[in-house]
């Protein structure tokens, strides 16, 4: 497995109340709690339907009710094993870890006349959890339809540097792909708890070709010939 892992493609579907962040002084605190679903791919789809019939509307009412701050359902396009993934946002940890009890609680109360044989679980069984920070981003950016997430593993005693990287350098190229409309939204995320990756870079846009070009363009501003700060970022997060 290489270092650099592009994971998938991710078009967003339902949506609800989509955030991304910025780079501030003291940026205010975000964390993503993201369920990566494992589904039969004959019968997704019907995931995705109990999704936007049921759990849909129970995930908007804790969003307006102040639990969460955005939630999101990510369907699977290309690359890595992933083919669906539930994610909501926070301003702390704690509320990160107390807002899937929350979640369970309310799918329970939603969900309690509903047959044992419903569910998403029926077509995607397996799962692994992750907490996120987010680092840096753009702010109140709603997602584009086309995504793309590239997950690192990096040299953790060295990884704040990293970010540095992201923050300093990195982050204006993206930037500049916002403001051409190039992309609609970028995140840069660092691991908090579960499984091995430990930083999350995400983009999205319009559609798939705008996105591919952005990205294109983006690894020859950042990975150009001599670029030493290129050269770093890949020597610590592959």
């Amino acid at each position: 497995m290489t270092r650099i892992r592009l994971v998938a493609l991710l078009p967003g579907l339902l949506l609800a109340s989509s955030i991304t962040f910025a780079q501030d002084a003291e940026p205010p605190e975000r964390y993503t709690y993201a369920t990566y679903h494992y589904c039969d791919t004959s019968t997704e789809g019907l995931a995705d339907e109990f999704v936007e019939k049921y759990e849909a509307p129970v995930m908007d009412e804790l969003v307006e009710n102040g639990t969460y701050l955005g939630w999101g359902w990510l369907r699977h396009h290309t690359g890595g094993q992933w083919r669906r993934i539930r994610y909501f946002q926070t301003d702390s940890l704690n509320s990160a870890l107390e807002g899937i009890g929350k979640m369970g609680d309310a799918f329970e109360e939603a969900f309690a006349d509903l047959e044992d044989d419903q569910g998403i679980g029926v077509s995607c069984n397996r799962h692994d959890d992750y907490v996120w920070q987010v680092q840096a981003g753009t702010t109140g950016a709603e997602r584009g339809k086309a995504g793309l997430s590239v997950y690192f593993s990096c040299k953790i005693a060295d990884e704040g540097r990293a970010d540095e990287i992201i923050s300093e350098h990195f982050a204006p190229v993206y930037d500049k792909l916002v403001e051409d409309g190039k992309i609609t939204s970028w995140g840069w995320q660092s691991h908090v708890l579960g499984g091995w990756f430990r930083r999350l870079l995400t983009m999205t846009a319009k559609d798939y070709g705008t996105l591919m070009d952005a990205r294109a363009e983006a690894l020859s501003a950042q990975y150009g010939e001599d670029n030493e700060i290129g050269a770093e970022f890949a020597s610590i997060c592959g």
